[in-house]
């Protein structure tokens, strides 16, 4: 233990006085401003694997050691021992602390997202209870921490019961981490989660693959765009992939600078600033990645009403407010360029099997992956969800900017009765009617 840090935070005395600063990578941490609202669940290799779940308020995060971690089972009481505040900024950190200091071990952000108090949080530490929301990639919905009484350090952490709680063990809670895509096992063996889509990269130049090495630049990376079409089809040449009902954004990465790129190229990085920090989070130096944003609505179903919401938002208090209420998600359907590679040449597929092994599993960035061949039975699908339609694209087909055959939208088609009293003429690719 290292002697108390002069000019401490309050709050985070015991934090600081448990790490030595500079021997460790984790922050060391000042306090922030009240108002905030992130959650984070860390999974921590020390001499016992366990979770760490941590909530933002009055400037630190408060925290609770899960050992079995959380459960959406309302019949599981998971023990949850209340620890030393820990800096907003740590909601950030995922990596390894050296042996010989405090909680030696791999860390790795298991999920992120925010919470919503449904009681005062300073009445419930009075009170012994907090009552709250999650919305995380992983954790959702309503949860309780409930303190043990006559313990000093020892709560609960129960699933509420609503629609998203559910009996056993959930089978769909994906281990790894929602930053690199790495398990905790994985980080402290010291895997490199960059290796993945770099040998498929080698894999496909060993194959012949036309991957030229250059530095694109997203200023130059015009979008690929796709011709109406009015009727499915089905063909073993062609991937068939959903189309989002939100904005295309360009996704550009260059060491710590990050920007996305709408159609129209308009700068809409701090429009969308949760993706941008997923974006700064990947680790990879130079990436370019074409993608759609959307924000979803409470049935999960892409809410094209809510992205124009955010979208029309500059003022950047409201933007940080609404990113919490309404968080957007940038689905990616394709990689253009990679660590210094450019990489349009390549087959669709090709550059799609890369970009999947560039994403973590689950998070802000996530794959849209595709159905080879079976247009017909996919578009079916997506009429019976009521969902806006899919994207052909050929299989083989290299990115190239502009608007091209090889990649056609099919709407899905949706009737009813009504009565037009005006309308504009169709413009661009749009057919019948503009509005």
């Amino acid at each position: 233990m290292v002697p108390k840090q002069k000019g401490a935070p309050a709050g985070l005395g015991a934090y600081h006085e448990k790490r030595s600063a500079g021997a460790t990578p984790e922050p060391a941490g000042r306090l922030g401003q009240p108002g905030g609202r992130h959650f984070v669940v860390q999974k921590h290799a020390a001499t016992r694997t366990h979770f760490d779940l941590r909530l933002e308020h009055d400037g630190v995060l408060k925290s609770w050691a899960v050992p079995k971690g959380p459960s959406y089972d309302t019949g599981e009481k998971r023990l949850a021992v209340h620890v030393e505040d820990h800096p907003v900024e740590y909601a950030e950190f995922e990596g390894i602390i050296p042996k010989g200091n405090y909680g030696a071990g791999a860390v790795i952000v298991w999920d992120i997202g925010h919470y919503i108090p449904l009681e005062p949080i300073n009445e419930g530490f009075e009170k012994g209870k907090l009552l709250f929301e999650l919305r995380g990639h992983k954790l959702r919905g309503r949860w309780t921490l409930v303190k043990i009484k006559k313990a000093e350090k020892e709560w609960l952490l129960i699933k509420e019961r609503d629609g998203l709680a559910r009996p056993g063990e959930p089978d769909d809670f994906v281990e790894s981490s929602v930053f690199s895509g790495l398990t905790v096992e994985e980080l402290g063996e010291g895997v490199d989660p960059r290796e993945p889509a770099l040998a498929r990269l080698e894999e496909l130049k060993g194959e012949g693959a036309a991957v030229r090495r250059a530095r694109l630049s997203i200023d130059d990376a015009g979008l690929m765009l796709a011709e109406r079409r009015e009727k499915p089809f089905s063909d073993p040449g062609w991937v068939f992939e959903l189309k989002y009902d939100g904005y295309r954004l360009l996704a550009g990465k260059h060491a710590d600078d990050v920007r996305l790129l709408t159609r129209n190229r308009n700068d809409a990085t701090a429009t969308f600033p949760e993706v941008a920090a997923a974006l700064r989070r990947l680790p990879f130096e130079h990436a370019i990645l074409d993608g759609e944003v959307v924000v979803h609505d409470e049935n999960g179903l892409p809410s094209f009403q809510r992205l124009q919401q955010r979208g029309r938002l500059s003022n950047p208090h409201q933007i940080a407010t609404r990113a919490i209420e309404l968080p957007a998600i940038l689905y990616t359907f394709d990689l253009l360029a990679l660590e210094g590679r450019d990489l349009r040449r390549l087959p669709l597929v090709d550059r799609k099997a890369v970009l999947k092994e560039v994403l973590p599993g689950i998070g802000t960035l996530r794959y849209a992956d595709h159905i080879p061949e079976r247009g017909e039975d996919f578009y079916a699908r997506i009429e019976h969800m009521q969902l806006e339609g899919m994207v052909a694209k050929q299989a083989d087909a290299p990115y190239r900017s502009g608007r091209s055959s090889d990649w056609r939208k099919i709407r899905a088609d949706r009737t009813d009765d009504l009565v037009v009293v005006g309308f504009t003429e169709p413009k661009g690719s749009r057919g019948g009617i503009g509005a």
